[in-house]
């Protein structure tokens, strides 16, 4: 894309320069036609013709004359060679006698002033206007003005270097802005292929667990709830991350209906294979969400406490509150040097990592962010860790879920 911008803006910059030094060149040569022709007529005038002699004395004293480059007058007899007369400032400076006899011919054909370039006997290049002098009914001689064209070419040479740095300037200034503007225009393209990189990684992150429970329990000869159980599990994290990745993807926006937070939570710790060794405690709690979504954020938190965060056998211990959910372990903890990182996509810890890294934090800190939420985690007292995923509350719905729910739900040991 850049090349192709700064190739486009190139070839119109040479148009457009092309066009340039065209009209200026025009316009140099009608310049010098003007004062080469002005030059000879105002002198034509000057001189004149009596009982057949030619008067040039006006030519002495008049000041078109003195600033003339090259004067000439050529006169003839009808239907001989014209013989110069006047000469200023060499007869070297006028062209050779052919071109003389040629320019002769062409006034007389032509009966008025004659403009034409001729180079002079001495090699240099002129510009030429040829007036004719009239002796009563015919023409008895012309006066001839020369202007250099070396000064007009000259500028034209500087004039065309000044263009050839401007272009290739502004070549240079049309590749930068078309290498950042084109960056910008694929920059979202790149970051959608790489959502989509995240997304698989993050699917296969998700998926393993609950297949590789289902193999178990089908290869030791489950019971078929078991199998149900885990089969629906899946269903909901396809859903979920099908829409995630809508979502991300601008195709689908984020609906985000009341929901018992701590009813979804109470579900979501049952539907986990080693359930048994995380308690939860609860109070009713509304908040605007996602179920799916909400239901695999709260479920990675559990899970990587219950890997990383905690000895065997050890509890993990899950509380919800209103706008709060707060999943503690009892292991070796985070440096907090180390506790925004874990959040990152891609990043990997080893066994001392508290709550572990991977695709499964940072989908959490996706859906927190989603719901306009936050996630961080702080040290617990006694030892170990507590993730705390923060949600904004619906104090439409606090009361009437305050009223349904008595007490508090336990889940688990």
């Amino acid at each position: 894309m850049t090349l192709l911008f700064a190739s486009t803006t190139a070839a119109c910059l040479v148009v457009l320069a092309t066009v340039a030094i065209r009209i200026d060149a025009e316009s140099r040569r009608s310049s010098l036609d003007h004062e080469a022709g002005s030059r000879a007529v105002g002198l034509s005038r000057a001189v004149w013709f009596d009982a057949g002699v030619l008067h040039l004395e006006p030519l002495r004293e008049d000041e078109l004359a003195q600033g003339a480059q090259v004067l000439a007058v050529l006169q003839a007899a009808p239907g001989e060679s014209p013989s110069v007369r006047n000469v200023v400032p060499a007869r070297s400076a006028l062209p050779g006698q052919d071109r003389l006899d040629q320019v002769w011919r062409k006034v007389l054909d032509e009966q008025d002033t004659v403009l034409l370039s001729a180079p002079s006997s001495n090699g240099g290049r002129l510009r030429w206007a040829a007036a004719p002098v009239w002796d009563d009914d015919r023409i008895g001689a012309a006066v001839l003005a020369g202007t250099e064209l070396a000064r007009s070419e000259r500028d034209q040479e500087v004039l065309v270097r000044w263009l050839a740095l401007g272009c290739t300037a502004l070549v240079c200034c049309a590749t930068a802005v078309g290498h950042l503007l084109s960056g910008r225009a694929m920059r979202p393209a790149l970051r959608g292929l790489g959502q989509q990189e995240q997304f698989l990684a993050e699917a296969a992150h998700e998926l393993r667990t609950p297949l590789a429970t289902l193999r178990l329990v089908v290869e030791r000869g489950g019971s078929s709830d078991e199998a149900l159980r885990l089969v629906d599990r899946l269903s909901r994290l396809v859903t979920g991350l099908l829409a995630r990745a809508r979502m991300e993807a601008g195709a689908q926006r984020a609906e985000l209906v009341p929901l018992r937070l701590d009813q979804l939570v109470e579900t979501t710790v049952e539907e986990l294979p080693d359930h048994g060794r995380v308690t939860v405690r609860s109070e009713p709690v509304v908040v605007p969400g996602d179920p799916d979504l909400l239901a695999q954020a709260v479920r990675n938190l559990v899970e990587n406490a219950q890997r990383h965060g905690s000895p065997a056998g050890s509890p993990v211990e899950v509380t919800v509150t209103p706008g709060l959910v707060m999943v503690r372990d009892h292991g070796a903890g985070v440096s907090p040097a180390d506790r925004e990182r874990v959040f990152a996509r891609g990043v990997t810890g080893g066994p001392a990592t508290a709550l572990g890294t991977g695709t499964g934090l940072a989908i959490v800190r996706w859906v927190a962010e989603l719901h306009h939420g936050t996630v961080h985690l702080t040290d617990a007292p006694g030892g170990g860790l507590i993730a705390e995923l923060r949600l904004p509350t619906d104090p439409a719905y606090a009361a009437s879920s305050s009223s349904s729910h008595e007490g508090s739900g336990t889940v688990g040991a």
